[in-house]
């Protein structure tokens, strides 16, 4: 059952409920062995992290910086702060140096606590060109703090400043003043367009979200949950805590790179994540169905179109099936899904809330198909996550957002944007009166920039209402919706689509380089390096048919008619994407000028991609 109560004493009223129970699982910086802790000891280090922080001179609403991977550290940091009702600032790990810059002058951090050594030296950088900034305090005890370095210490010597409570009467004092209107966090958004703006979350809003995403979402007790994407993002943020609010197993992933050797090591049963991480398994289960013999790939697809007409044509739709599609999917659910999970760590899933970006029809189906709960939602920083989502159990249709959740008021504006009003929606941005004013129409509604309508009870997004395209020929594109087409395929890692004032849609595209380079061996192609690989003929060939594979459904102003094969990623070092891995467009279009240009020469040797000639996908087979 949820805990309901104020995010200051939530740690704390957990553990006298579960005591002993395992709270967080977790691994140390740079450490291989999993480790754990109870919601009594997490309890303690909260108190100890509360009193510390009085102890070094932090007042009620002020604002602490966290600049970090995910870690243990960090969540008993945040509860820490709650508990003194002092404000948590949480910064991407990947942040540079002028994005950190800018958010501790802008939110006028005095402390600032840092995760590994890439944080400690990028805030010692900027130490000196911070008028606020005074402290920092740095979990990974590996971190080499400068010889020069006065005002630095480690957070296991930070943590001795509360060790038995020594303000712990002052810190009880704060948990009954503690109330809804305070400030909680401020979560700066990822700035594709300029500089990061500081959302506003108070603690008012959390309460809300909890109540009403604990009614809906059914993650409890029984659960373990990983934690998988960063904390600073919202997303990611308010699924944690509704998580700790019903007594679920914390998984504190610490290297995002080791996401799907975390999960085979610890068996989770829910973890949020975006799209990419879904299309990334798509294409590895694609790999394996195109790598297996005629007999295997034959039954493979054949349980997948099961799986589909089981779940998709027919639970999906709120209908039952028949007694010979129920006997055939049991029979894959407990043998070939079953390794298909087993080899994910999914053992016993239950919800995997999907969420950031827009999900390809065809991933929600593979992952629906395969038996695990992708609950997909639409949500923004603004509006503490949720504006809608999916609910277990209930029917579905494969491309909406969900159902909006409970006492939230929707309305539709000009170009049918989302306009969002209610108890979760933040009252603004951090010292921007002006771009609140914009925000806000007279009524008290937001302007989520997105653009949708609602059909049997469920949201539906259209596009992002700023980020479309219009061509010359005055066709608007929506390039976020063609990309994720594309994103499905194994051969494409990164895309870009270009489109906006041209005569044609065209895309930068960064191909899974391993994939590709066992693509040429097979087929005798021999290259010197990655750009000669990329500009191979053949190669190119192989990539514009299955673009035209994948963009059959598009309206013929919609497809990509010519496509350069870059052979480096786009970065965030070079500006080209942002801390959520969200592509800035501007950026590119400047970095990749020579190559844009070249795709919209006058050639009459450069031709649109040849017709399909792959296989057609398993929905289409037929069940015996």
């Amino acid at each position: 059952m949820q805990t309901k109560c104020h995010l200051s004493v939530l740690i704390h009223e957990q553990a006298k409920k579960y005591d002993k129970r395992r709270a967080i699982i977790y691994r140390d910086f740079g450490g291989a062995e999993w480790k754990s802790a109870t919601w009594r000891d997490f309890s303690r280090k909260v108190r100890h992290v509360s009193n510390a922080l009085l102890n070094i001179g932090v007042k009620v609403q002020e604002n602490v910086g966290v600049f970090s991977q995910n870690c243990a550290e960090y969540l008993y940091t945040d509860f820490g702060a709650f508990g003194i009702r002092a404000v948590t600032v949480p910064f991407y790990a990947t942040s540079s140096e002028q994005q950190i810059q800018y958010m501790l002058d802008d939110a006028q951090i005095r402390v600032l606590f840092v995760g590994e050594q890439e944080q400690y030296d990028k805030a010692r950088r900027v130490f000196s060109h911070c008028h606020t900034l005074e402290r920092i305090i740095i979990y990974d005890r590996r971190v080499a703090i400068n010889p020069a370095d006065k005002s630095s210490i480690y957070f296991d010597d930070f943590m001795t400043l509360g060790e038995n409570s020594p303000r712990q009467s002052e810190v009880e004092k704060l948990y009954g003043e503690a109330n809804d209107d305070d400030l909680c966090n401020i979560l700066y958004t990822s700035g594709t367009t300029g500089d990061s703006k500081g959302v506003m979350l108070t603690y008012g809003q959390y309460r809300a979200a909890l109540e009403v995403n604990g009614k809906i979402i059914p993650v409890g007790e029984t659960d373990r949950v990983m934690d998988f994407l960063p904390m600073t993002h919202i997303f990611e943020r308010a699924w944690l805590f509704l998580s700790i609010s019903k007594g679920a197993e914390i998984v504190v992933n610490t290297n995002p790179k080791d996401i799907q050797q975390a999960m085979r090591e610890t068996r989770p049963t829910c973890m949020s994540a975006v799209p990419r991480f879904w299309e990334k398994v798509y294409a590895e289960v694609i790999d394996r169905i195109d790598r297996a013999t005629p007999a295997q790939q034959k039954l493979l697809r054949r349980a997948w179109a099961i799986g589909r007409k089981h779940n998709i044509e027919y639970l999906s739709r709120g209908k039952r099936p028949p007694l010979s599609l129920r006997m055939k999917y049991a029979l894959m659910h407990r043998t070939l899904f079953k390794i298909v999970r087993n080899e994910l760590g999914l053992d016993h899933p239950n919800i995997f809330p999907t969420a950031g970006a827009t999900v390809s029809p065809e991933i929600e189906e593979f992952v629906h198909s395969i038996g695990i709960d992708m609950i997909v939602g639409y949500g923004l920083t603004e509006s503490l996550a949720t504006v809608s989502a999916d609910l277990k159990g209930r029917p579905f249709t494969v491309g909406s957002v969900g159902r909006p959740i409970e006492g939230l008021d929707i309305k539709f504006g000009e170009n049918d944007e989302i306009l969002l009003k209610g108890p979760t929606i933040t009252k603004g941005y951090y010292k921007r009166d002006a771009l609140n004013r914009e925000a806000f129409d007279a009524e008290g509604y937001f302007h989520t920039g997105d653009s949708g309508y609602i059909k049997n009870g469920e949201l539906f997004l259209k596009e992002r209402i700023k980020d479309l395209f219009k061509t010359s020929n005055g066709k608007y594109i929506a390039p976020q919706m063609i990309e994720s087409k594309l994103l499905v395929d194994k051969y494409i890692d990164q895309i870009a689509v270009i489109a906006d004032r041209r005569k044609f849609v065209s895309a930068l595209i960064i191909p899974d380089y391993a994939l590709l380079e066992e693509y040429a061996q097979k087929n005798g192609i021999t290259y010197n390096s990655r750009e000669e690989l990329c500009a191979d003929e053949a190669v190119h060939g192989m990539m514009a048919e299955r673009i035209e594979t994948l963009q059959q459904q598009l309206a013929s102003y919609e497809k990509i008619k010519r496509f350069t094969l870059l052979p480096n990623h786009f970065t965030m070092e070079r500006g080209e994407l942002t801390n959520t891995l969200k592509i800035r467009r501007k950026v590119l279009y400047k970095n990749y000028a020579k190559e844009i240009e070249k795709m919209y020469e006058e050639e009459d040797d450069q031709q649109s991609p040849p017709p399909n000639t792959r296989p057609n996908p398993p929905e289409g087979m037929e069940l015996d």
